[in-house]
């Protein structure tokens, strides 16, 4: 088969992917793969969510989308090579975007929230689980432990800035406790660790730990949200505020995002499939049913307004908790 050929073959699967986008004068077409960066182990939240999103973006575009692992430094590893990329609109990152927003205040990777294109997909809920063996039965009980053995226990998170550690910066915060940070390179990782017994406890995100908790390997002890969130196939988790009432309980956003300074009209094509693909995706509103995630296929100055929310709080938690690197009031961000 000739180039030329093969050339009007994938322009026309493209033009039948998405009629709209084809008539669209200007629109985005990939002449090769996109690869999305997941910086984070496969199998995490942010995994999940990514390949999700990849496949509708195959669809709609005509063009394969890549989700490539590149973990390591909470992160900022995988999401500087985005960075770094050829501003083409050929290379993506994805995750949370409280750790875009914080990679500065860390001094993990010189960047800000505003210096990229948002699209979010979903909001996820941090989530305390314990080892069955543990002896855990509940909230209460891990409060009770944490501070009587205080860095004798362990807890699992996916790393500094990762979910997990955001919510056990914020329960440190309310209530002086103190632990033993475990740290690993991705949500799934920590999970497992958990399930083992490597660690007796896990602050991770809920998605991450839906199943163990379905099939009993996990106790959830709280989520880290305003009320009580229902998981399908195990029922009602109780309120980290039940015994925190303060206790702090933004929405985690994730989603993907590629650099400022892309042309133009691949961020107006992507935009265009957010709101004809992704937000009526059966796909996406299935994954978050299941994992018990809020659905939120959202976009451009919408993402950032939301998304800063949990940034301003989290920032400053650092700050207090002396493990930033940079004052959040010098890079703008006012304390709540």
């Amino acid at each position: 088969m000739t180039t030329t050929r093969r050339n009007l073959i994938a322009a026309g699967t493209a033009a039948l992917a998405m009629p709209g986008l084809s008539r669209a004068q200007g629109a985005w077409r990939p002449e090769r793969p996109v690869t999305i960066i997941v910086p984070w182990a496969a199998g995490g939240s942010t995994d999940q969510m990514a390949r999700l999103v990849a496949t509708e973006l195959e669809s709609a575009l005509g063009q394969r989308f890549v989700v490539v692992n590149q973990p390591g430094a909470s992160g900022s590893i995988g999401t500087r090579n985005a960075l770094a990329a050829e501003k083409d609109g050929l290379t993506w990152a994805a995750g949370a975007a409280v750790d875009v927003g914080c990679y500065k205040v860390l001094g993990l990777l010189d960047t800000e929230l505003k210096d990229w294109n948002l699209f979010f997909a979903v909001a996820n809920v941090n989530i305390l689980v314990a080892n069955p063996q543990a002896g855990i039965r509940d909230f209460a009980g891990a409060l009770e432990a944490l501070r009587s053995r205080g860095t004798g226990l362990a807890v699992a998170t996916a790393g500094v800035s990762s979910a997990g550690h955001n919510m056990m910066s914020a329960i440190k915060a309310a209530t002086n406790i103190d632990y033993r940070h475990a740290t690993y390179d991705g949500g799934n990782p920590a999970m497992i660790a958990t399930v083992s017994g490597e660690t007796p406890l896990g602050a991770v995100l809920l998605v991450e730990a839906a199943e163990m908790i379905r099939a009993r390997r996990l106790i959830p002890l709280a989520v880290q949200a305003e009320r009580p969130v229902t998981l399908s196939g195990h029922g009602e988790i109780p309120s980290v505020r039940n015994w925190i009432q303060n206790m702090p309980a933004p929405l985690n956003y994730f989603g993907i995002w590629c650099p400022k300074g892309v042309p133009q009209n691949v961020v107006d094509t992507v935009g265009q499939v957010w709101r004809e693909k992704i937000a009526n995706s059966d796909r996406m509103k299935e994954y978050a049913d299941r994992r018990a995630a809020v659905f939120t296929p959202i976009q451009g100055q919408e993402a950032y307004d939301e998304a800063w929310k949990m940034v301003r709080q989290t920032a400053w938690l650092y700050f207090d908790g002396g493990t930033a690197k940079v004052n959040p009031g010098t890079l703008g961000i006012e304390r709540l």
